[in-house]
């Protein structure tokens, strides 16, 4: 089974175009399939679209009554998710604001058949595109990507920050044995490195498949504030350079 996760706030434009694509894309292929939405104290009706959707295919519901930010509502997501499936599943993590495309899941699926046990849509392998995206947010999320690969290198990644990642269940159920509520303990958007980080003590085999980074599709304002996550970061990786 395929369990995918999506943390959403204020996703009520961007939500159902998504979910439809995920229906489409997972019917297509004839795979069993749940959908974990997390509405981290949405305020835009998010709630309610996700009922609504609830309705046509098969979601499970998450609610937060107010926000606590990316790290709790992905935290969450994966912990209903974990409960729900067997080892042998592959749970995907996705943005639920309609820039990713769940026809990569596909991709990914065949390299978690083909051995991996972590597969990361990249924005800096061969044939991935990145669309709609300012020039400025470009620059940042490829310096971070050096500084990582050269201080923190893990083999088969160049995208430390994405958030498109698929993961065999038996890995992310090893992650939370060991490091329980902090797998994830990095607040904000800095939390995805923070898990590639702690995983990475694992010894999981992880790859990458390109991804088309669809921005211009971007109902809204990002929710990413581009200066407090380097800051973040940068601490985070300064805190693991001292534990070594």
């Amino acid at each position: 089974m395929i369990l995918i996760v999506l943390p959403a706030y204020n996703e009520a434009a961007g939500l159902p175009p998504l979910l439809h694509a995920i229906r489409q894309s997972m019917d297509e292929s004839r795979l069993a399939y749940e959908v974990v939405v997390v509405d981290d104290g949405s305020s835009d009706g998010t709630w309610d679209a996700i009922a609504r959707s609830a309705t046509e295919m098969p979601i499970v519901p998450v609610r937060h009554e107010a926000n606590r930010g990316l790290a709790e509502a992905l935290r969450s997501g994966l912990q209903v998710a974990l409960s729900h499936a067997a080892p042998t599943d592959v749970i995907v993590t996705m943005d639920a604001d309609n820039t990713h495309a769940p026809g990569l899941v596909m991709r990914m699926l065949t390299l978690i058949r083909e051995g991996h046990d972590v597969v990361i849509g990249s924005r800096y392998v061969s044939g991935a595109r990145v669309v709609g995206v300012p020039f400025h947010r470009r620059v940042l999320s490829y310096g971070a990507s050096l500084l990582m690969r050269t201080v923190f290198p893990i083999e088969g990644v160049r995208d430390y920050t994405c958030g498109f990642r698929a993961y065999r269940a038996s890995t992310l159920q090893a992650a939370f044995a060991k490091y329980s509520e902090s797998l994830i303990s990095q607040k904000g958007f800095s939390c995805m490195v923070d898990i590639l980080l702690k995983l990475r003590t694992l010894d999981p085999i992880m790859g990458e498949v390109p991804l088309i980074l669809r921005y211009d599709l971007k109902h809204g304002m990002s929710k990413m504030h581009a200066a407090r996550t380097t800051v973040d970061t940068l601490a985070l990786m300064l805190r693991n350079l001292r534990g070594r």
